[in-house]
Parts: structure tokens; sequence; C-alpha cells
């Protein structure tokens, strides 16, 4: 069982934020280790943007007017939210079967930081990705037309989305507890991102179809970048479409505060 603090304080905290300091470094390390996983994962982004801006491009319509490549980066921003989240799960996974966990669980450390340190380094991996995405955006003639806060506003909800999605899949991981067994939650990846505004406008989809997309989470954050971003397609007369910014923060505060405690749960129960 993991050694910790009865009663949380401030020498309790510094620990906690030391040791998962610690482990978030354990991860960027693998990435050291095999670099060629880790500038696969930047460079897949870049190259769905290329093919949608240069091969389907041209057949695609914005809601409203507008360039298609000016639409398309906010969707392409939020599927590289979603890109490579897979690698954490699998890697929780990997631990777990190993018995690394329960090693940790064993040391005088706080239960915190396993997975404090795991969400950390996936938000760093995230964050990278963004760069390259809206570098590789910046490249093909996209811009933003607001001012620096809505759009920093706009990877900050990026951002939030990413974390909520990291809380979902430490927990689903920890339930399947096998690295072979998490390789079902890639598979939910596509229906995530297609089956939403991020290529399309939902008014293209048959009706069943437009209303899950236009409720789906990647959906109103998709939406709230390209009104801070003052790139076309954000608009609409649904209530998902009027209210995406309230929407892009509700969605991923209930991921987290629904999925972040059954994690934590799950992770002091392993073993029981």
């Amino acid at each position: 069982m993991s050694v910790t603090s009865a009663h949380p304080g401030p020498r309790h905290l510094c620990r906690a934020v030391t040791d998962s300091v610690t482990l978030t470094g354990r991860a960027l390390a693998h990435w050291r280790r095999q670099p060629g996983q880790f500038v696969a994962g930047l460079l897949f982004p870049v190259l769905i943007v290329l093919m949608f801006a240069y091969l389907f491009g041209g057949a695609l319509s914005v809601p409203g007017g507008g360039d298609y490549r000016e639409f398309l980066l906010p969707g392409m921003l939020a599927m590289t939210v979603v890109f490579g989240i897979e690698s954490t799960y699998v890697a929780v996974a990997t631990d777990t079967a190993r018995g690394v966990t329960d090693r940790f669980r064993s040391l005088p450390m706080a239960s915190s930081a396993v997975l404090t340190g795991r969400a950390v380094a996936d938000l760093l991996h995230g964050g990278a990705a963004l760069a390259v995405v809206l570098a590789c955006g910046a490249a093909i003639g996209w811009q933003w037309r607001s001012g620096a806060p809505a759009a920093l506003a706009a990877v900050g909800l990026l951002l939030l989305l990413r974390f909520a999605l990291i809380c979902v899949g430490i927990h689903l991981a920890l339930v399947l507890g096998r690295p072979e067994s998490v390789v079902m939650l890639q598979t939910l990846v596509w229906p995530l991102g297609f089956a939403s505004n991020a290529f399309v406008s939902p008014d293209t989809m048959p009706g069943w179809l437009a209303a899950i997309a236009a409720w789906n989470p990647l959906s109103a954050t998709v939406a709230a970048c390209r009104e801070l971003f003052g790139n076309p397609g954000g608009g609409g007369g649904s209530f998902p479409a009027e209210h995406a910014i309230a929407l892009a923060v509700a969605w991923p505060l209930l991921l987290i505060a629904v999925f972040g405690p059954l994690a934590v749960r799950r992770y002091r129960g392993l073993g029981r």
C-alpha cells in the first residue's frame, strides 16, 4: 500500500508536487529514448491537415461562406487534442499489468503523483502537438482574426479538453488493466472526431447524426475555438452553437469531476 500522510498539509503538498515532477520526468524520459514515436505523434496531425486542406478542401464548403482552411484549423486543433491520447492509456495499462504501479504504491510517495505525473507529461505532449499544428496552419495561410487574449483562451480550452480526456482514459486504462484491452479505446477516437463539426458542419449530416455531432464535447470546443479565433463556421442557431464557449468549459469540467475521482479511487483500490 502507498505511504501517505494521514493529515494533508503544506509538507504533504510539497512532497506531492515533487513526486509528480519526478514521475513527469520519467514519462518524458521514455519519449526521449523513443524519439521516433514522439515525432510521429507530432507529425500525424500535420499530415491530416495537409490532406484535408489540399485534397478534400476544394470539395467542401463552409457554412455561411469563408475559407475552408480557416474553418479546418480549429477542428484539426481539437482533433490533435484527441490524437495520441491512446498512448497514455496504453502506458498506464502497461505499468499496471507489469506491476510497476504496485511498486509505486509501495513507496513513500504521494498516491496522487503517479496519475498527476502521467497527466502533466501528456499535457506537455499535447501542447507541443498544438504548437506544431498552429505552425502548419500559419504556413498554409490560416490566421486568427481576434486578439492574442482570445487566441490564448482558445488554446486553454483545447488543453482543458485534453486533460478531461486524460482523466477518462486513465480511469478506463486502470479498469481494463491490460494493454491489449486498451487498444479497443483507440477505435473510439475516430467516431469521437468525425461525428463532430471538426471537418464539416453538422447541418450536412442526417438528423440523428447531426444531433449527436452538435452535442459532442469536441464540437463545443471546435465551435468555441472558431469563435475565439474569428474563423468562419462558428455560428449557428442551435443551443450548442449559441453557447459554444460555455459548453466548451462545462463538458470538460463535467468529465473531470466524474472521471478524475473515479481514476484516483480505482488507483488506490488496485491489488485489494
